[in-house]
């Protein structure tokens, strides 16, 4: 096999905009490290088929139907937003160098277009729901006014950092997963450190695939969710201890949790199609907050793009029964709660702030110890 993977990036073409483009004397405009992440998503396939910003039309077309104009799947909108000052430059200057918060240029943006939105449709349209107390509600809501559109070219990656060692490329990705013998591969999305019962559910994946690539997003995330450094450490502590050779690969996503539901449930799905995954594990309430979405939601919308190459796999909830001596879903155990091992997130969260390890069913007990040895595990 010697092209780098079978199944087929979004749209048919894995996009690529690292080009040597010359910045000097273009004007400058400062975006936040979610936006410079998004930026270098676009440049390396990530995104595939977007090679910038959203353009008007395409941007309603996301928010009314979840695709792009030309009828390609496609949920959640990926735009530049800017205040009117900045937008009035920028449409003068026509190539606007990118920086990070760190001053570095990191792109040339060509514009394109610029428009302004209605943020309350926006939202309603991306997390059916305009309740501000939805955190990607209020994030929208906190958007500057304008959005500008056009392709980008990269230039320049920021300093290698701690966080940034696993970020791999579809590129990278496809090249390992060729290079490991692996056909099937089945991606795992996750914002959390692994309890067993998500090892179990990997695990399960993979008996009849070849491989599982844990991809878990590091970026903003809301307040409460654990922080991006123990999140990794857990996953390459668990790797480490508790997976075969070759059967299981870490590799970081950059960009910020929408909180969409089932739309970002979509957009997880392609990313990882981009990725050269095959499968991709979509759980309850995959992506949700709150009580926003219906359990099931984000299972149920695949229905709605039954073109997608990438299928997703749905499993029930796991967890140890103390009768059954195993790990099991409701569809197998017909047990009550009372001997079942399972834990809430708050529960979790309020065991490991008082210095407590949970029960070595509910989390293995050196990633619990990296968690209590983490100085401040949760996000503010």
């Amino acid at each position: 096999m010697s092209e780098t993977h079978s199944i087929k990036p979004h749209g048919g073409i894995l996009v690529n905009r690292i080009i040597e483009t010359d910045p000097t004397g273009l004007f400058s405009i400062t975006i936040s490290e979610d936006l410079a992440n998004d930026v270098e998503n676009i440049a390396d396939g990530i995104f595939s088929p977007l090679e910038g910003f959203l353009g008007k039309e395409d941007f309603d077309s996301v928010v009314s139907r979840g695709r792009l104009a030309n009828d390609l799947a496609w949920t959640i909108p990926i735009v530049l937003d800017v205040d009117e000052e900045t937008v009035n430059k920028m449409k003068k200057a026509k190539d606007i160098l990118l920086k990070n918060p760190d001053g570095i240029g990191v792109a040339v943006l060509h514009v394109d277009e610029t428009f302004t939105f209605d943020k309350e449709k926006a939202a309603q349209g991306v997390y059916g729901t305009s309740d501000s107390s939805h955190p990607g509600v209020a994030y929208t809501m906190s958007m500057k006014d304008w959005l500008v559109s056009g392709k980008i070219d990269y230039i320049q990656r920021p300093n290698d950092t701690e966080i940034r060692k696993n970020r791999l490329t579809p590129t990278q990705t496809r090249e390992s997963f060729v290079k490991a013998g692996w056909k099937t591969i089945c991606a795992f999305q996750t914002r959390n450190p692994p309890h067993v019962a998500h090892e179990m559910l990997q695990k399960t994946s993979i008996t009849t695939r070849d491989g599982v690539f844990v991809n878990p997003v590091i970026g903003k995330k809301k307040s409460g969710d654990f922080v991006d450094e123990v999140i990794v450490k857990c996953y390459e502590t668990m790797i480490k201890l508790y997976y075969p050779e070759n059967r299981c690969k870490l590799g970081t996503l950059h960009t910020q949790m929408k909180y969409a539901g089932p739309k970002e449930a979509i957009h997880h799905a392609i990313m990882r199609q981009n990725y050269g995954c095959t499968h991709i594990i979509i759980g309850r309430d995959h992506a949700g907050v709150g009580k926003f979405y219906d359990p099931m939601a984000a299972q149920k919308i695949f229905d709605d793009y039954p073109e997608l190459e990438i299928s997703p796999v749905f499993f029930p909830p796991f967890f140890y029964c103390r009768k059954c001596l195993t790990y099991t879903t409701p569809k197998a155990c017909p047990h009550d709660n009372d001997v079942k091992e399972q834990i809430s997130g708050t529960a979790l969260r309020e065991m490991i702030q008082n210095g407590q390890a949970p029960s070595e069913f509910i989390l293995r007990p050196e990633v619990a110890q990296v968690i209590l040895d983490h100085p401040k595990p949760f996000v503010d």
